[in-house]
């Protein structure tokens, strides 16, 4: 598998990801009309949480399918045994979170919405399970039929978010009331509010499951304790990497709403703000896990060929990674005066974020991309080390920054402090593999482009027309060309 190969499997993933992302942005602008930013607030605050208990249900063993699938004479007993092991542990999260749930609520701020918080733990449970067949798919490059079936979550996802927000209200105030009324009514109707949201959730995550049954009934045969020993020794050092990494990445969301106690409201504002002007910069994020699904199957795949090719196969993919992330930034960032109308207008003060969190996202995707270097040497435990420092770098900066910029805008201080914190990790992982795992990366070829796309983004900031913004977008075109261009000429046309 080249870097043709990881290029066509990210289109794909990518596609998938950008599709259902896109589509589910669209539901942005109607949280944001529907519901005032405090109640929004809960919605991002919420989902910070599950991705923190997702990567805790996962514990790891995704990647170590792949590591583990890749090198063993029976991946199918890898399968099997991962299968086993993640199902029983997401079984058993369930019943705990469903006898514990109103502590749990509790200690999440949230003491009067339990029932937002179950639903929401029942949909991460499955969606963890779900995850090793996707894990599979990935395994056997069935790309089209991952890229499908997440398509299929979103679109009902969707349609649920439709027919749950705008139809059933309107439905339960004409004749046609009483076909609703036997779901509608009971958890409250319109009064549920975001609630409906964590309904269609967890209803299109089923559905889901369901998809995936082909890929684990029959498959669960085999559980090999001694191989699971093995994967989780390999894998537990990956489960501290992840749910650091998650809670740097949603730092602020779970942070800002304990740092103003006494100022609820405002702190809810304050996440809702942020949380819905970081999903501007989600076309970064959107990037990076497009990537990151074709990359781990490529580099286990690089590790079994030997020589050079595979070395420059490693050194291309980070270069090309580089130069289409710096296109990305470029691209929202000029025409961020178009974007920035996904979001009501009540929000718009938080635009500062996005161009400082797709920075970061960016440092974020570089750092994931040197991860191949402990992955393969099986210095797992450096990850961990890595995503330690940085989950230190960024509670110190939230608290320090945010709480000195304060009420409406201490937001900004999550953003520099995750800009800061990944950019240092990015830095620091790169040096420590230079002595492990020394790869001929084209650090200077990737500052300057970095260098390039950072003065073409100036000039389009002063060349704006505000009373022709036609030509803005005219001149901000010409330069995305001009970014392209000596791109085109110095590695693709050389290639």
């Amino acid at each position: 598998m080249g870097v043709r190969a990881l290029a066509k499997d990210t289109a794909i993933y990518g596609l998938s990801s950008i599709i259902g992302r896109f589509l589910n942005w669209c539901l942005v602008p109607l949280y944001v009309y529907l519901f005032p930013a405090e109640e929004y607030g809960i919605v991002s605050y919420l989902y910070s949480f599950t991705a923190v208990a997702l990567i805790i249900l996962n514990y790891g063993m995704e990647t170590g399918f792949f590591r583990f699938a890749n090198k063993s004479d029976n991946p199918a007993a890898v399968y099997s045994t991962s299968l086993i092991s993640v199902g029983t542990t997401s079984l058993i999260f369930i019943i705990l979170l469903s006898i514990f749930i109103r502590p749990v609520s509790s200690a999440l701020l949230l003491p009067r919405h339990p029932l937002y918080v179950w639903l929401l733990g029942v949909t991460v449970a499955v969606d963890a399970f779900s995850n090793i067949p996707f894990a599979y798919l990935r395994y056997r490059n069935r790309s089209l039929r991952f890229a499908g079936i997440k398509l299929l979550n979103v679109g009902f996802n969707i349609a649920l978010n439709l027919f749950f927000l705008l139809c059933c209200p309107a439905l339960a105030k004409g004749a046609a009331a009483g076909a609703i009324n036997w779901f509608y009514a009971p958890l409250g109707g319109q009064a549920f509010g975001i609630g409906w949201i964590f309904v269609a959730n967890i209803i299109s995550t089923l559905l889901v499951l369901l998809c995936l049954l082909p890929d684990f009934m029959g498959r669960m045969r085999i559980f090999d304790s001694r191989l699971l020993r093995s994967m989780l020794s390999y894998s537990w050092p990956l489960l501290i990497l992840g749910v650091a990494g998650v809670l740097s990445q949603n730092m602020g969301q779970l942070l800002i709403p304990y740092l103003f106690e006494g100022h609820e409201t405002e702190a809810r504002e304050m996440v809702g703000i942020y949380g819905a002007n970081m999903k501007i910069a989600i076309v970064m994020v959107m990037f990076t896990q497009a990537f990151r699904y074709a990359y781990e199957p490529f580099i286990f795949a690089q590790a079994r060929s030997k020589g050079e090719d595979r070395t420059q196969a490693y050194c291309d993919a980070m270069k090309y990674f580089v130069i289409f992330g710096l296109f990305i930034f470029l691209g929202v960032m000029y025409f961020l005066p178009l974007l920035k109308h996904f979001i009501a207008p009540t929000y718009w003060g938080g635009l500062r974020v996005v161009p400082v969190m797709m920075g970061a996202e960016l440092c974020f995707g570089v750092f994931f991309n040197l991860s191949l270097w402990y992955k393969l040497t099986d210095r797992t435990r450096w990850g961990m080390y890595f995503s330690l420092i940085c989950f230190a770098l960024m509670l110190g900066l939230n608290i320090w920054l945010v709480r000195a910029i304060g009420i409406p805008d201490g937001y900004m201080g999550s953003a520099w402090a995750a800009l800061i914190s990944y950019f240092l990790v990015m830095c620091l992982s790169y040096l420590v593999g230079r002595h492990y795992y020394p790869l001929p990366y084209p650090v200077m070829r990737m500052a300057i482009y970095t260098a390039f796309a950072g003065l073409l983004f100036m000039l389009g900031e002063w060349l704006t027309f505000p009373a022709q913004m036609w030509l803005t977008y005219l001149v901000r075109l010409v330069l995305l060309l001009i970014y392209a261009l000596p791109v085109y000429l110095l590695d693709y046309r050389r290639r």
